[in-house]
């Protein structure tokens, strides 16, 4: 059994769908299950009517761009307009109106989880349809039946042992099976989500509990790059990378691999190879155990708009572990992710990631007890294996706001 995880670039269109089929042609159709998202941009999108529905703007608008988006894919990808496909998908959107329409809850976490899984078993069925209609059989699932997980809604944990007992019932080792990432379900029956990316992350949960022979993620890139394309020049295909290097990459923010998707492999030591669904019979990036990182260069990583805390005490005594303890239970309290941390003896510096919009809470809390100076909108540039050449490159032209170095990683934060 292989998993293969197709992300919502590499379904973005009826192209998109039709390359998937090559994909197959090419590794085979038998002993897979493959992972898909949803197709383009398509949470964004329902995150749009998440904003309108709960903002009391009018959401048909946006939810109709969403229809038409996927409609318009149908027609590309079917002769026949009376095709099943037309009916199931018309019925996931009625029964998504329905939910709007009936819903009584504001929590957003909640909301939003019931709205954006429709991506998912949108583009699922588009694509399990449509290899049927090309002769390609195979069994969709909904993986809410499969994987159980607790109720954070946004960043759900899983339920191991019952979603194992899930997924081993219901896949068929010996055939062809389709199935949503990033989604699941709690013990209520409502749907959850693994956290934005988590579609990495449910086909390693697939692989773990199958024993799977390997996870590949189909990208539009050619595999691991020692930096992010969109954002650096010249970046280069990393061969092979370790597990330990690539949980240390995905830590710091590389968004070719979800943080929590390497855990379960390196449990079984399944290998994850991220390879370019442009380009298939090329070899990518294989991440396995072995040799940290071939060949070895520095590594760039940037995120965005993050938030640069500053605290002191307000009697300027010192910042001490009882003082430190507090300021990280709020940081819990709030889902406030932590990505850089540097203190002196008075003072004590975070750069922070406000995923969940709860800063504002946490900077009233904190003001109770600490003399806070904070900055929105900063960037924090990670370098993994770096050299003089590659921090001189990075600091060019840009306002250095914090540094620090280790043993192996330099991290900066600058302005903007």
């Amino acid at each position: 059994m292989r998993i293969f995880k197709f992300g919502g670039a590499s379904v973005k269109d009826a192209g998109g769908v039709k390359n998937v089929l090559k994909v197959l042609e090419t590794a085979g159709n038998e002993n897979k299950l493959i992972v898909i998202s949803a197709m383009g941009k398509t949470t964004n999108a329902l995150e749009t009517v998440v904003e309108d529905y709960l903002s009391g703007k009018p959401f048909r608008s946006s939810l109709h761009q969403v229809k038409e988006f996927h409609h318009s894919i149908l027609l590309e990808l079917f002769e026949n307009k009376e095709a099943v496909i037309f009916s199931q998908i018309n019925a996931l959107f009625d029964t998504l109106e329905n939910f709007l329409e009936h819903n009584k809850s504001t929590k957003y976490d909640f909301v939003y989880d019931q709205i954006v899984c429709y991506g998912e078993l949108i583009s699922t069925r588009v694509v399990s349809e449509y290899l049927k209609f090309q002769g390609v059989q195979n069994q969709w699932l909904d993986a809410r039946n499969l994987i159980k997980t607790d109720s954070t809604y946004r960043d759900a944990q899983v339920q191991w042992e019952e979603t194992q007992e899930e997924i081993i019932a219901a896949v068929n080792l010996q055939s062809l099976s389709i199935t949503q990432g990033f989604i699941g379900a709690d013990s209520n029956n409502f749907t959850t989500t693994l956290g934005r990316e988590g579609s990495d992350y449910t086909a390693a949960i697939f692989a773990y509990c199958l024993n799977a022979q390997s996870v590949t993620i189909w990208k539009d890139v050619p595999g691991v790059l020692n930096a992010d394309p969109r954002v650096f020049k010249n970046p280069a295909l990393l061969n092979q990378i370790s597990y330990e290097e690539a949980i240390e990459l995905a830590f710091y923010g590389a968004s070719v691999i979800h943080p929590k998707t390497l855990q379960p492999l390196q449990r079984k030591e399944i290998p994850l190879y991220v390879r370019s669904f442009l380009h298939p019979e090329k070899e990518g990036t294989a991440v396995s155990k072995g040799q940290a990182l071939i060949p070895h260069m520095p590594c760039f990583i940037v995120k965005r708009n993050q938030v640069l805390i500053s605290l002191s005490a307000l009697d300027f005594s010192f910042m001490v572990e009882e003082n430190i303890s507090e300021i990280f239970s709020l940081f819990h309290k709030y889902q406030i992710k932590v990505d850089l941390i540097q203190n002196s003896a008075i003072s004590f510096s975070v750069c922070v990631d406000n995923k969940f919009n709860n800063l504002e809470k946490l900077i009233n809390h904190l003001k109770a007890r600490f003399k806070v100076e904070y900055l929105t909108g900063v960037s924090l540039y990670t370098i993994r294996h770096f050299d003089d050449a590659a921090i001189k490159s990075l600091e060019k032209d840009k306002e250095i706001l914090l540094k620090q170095l280790a043993k192996e990683t330099v991290q900066i934060v600058t302005r903007g």
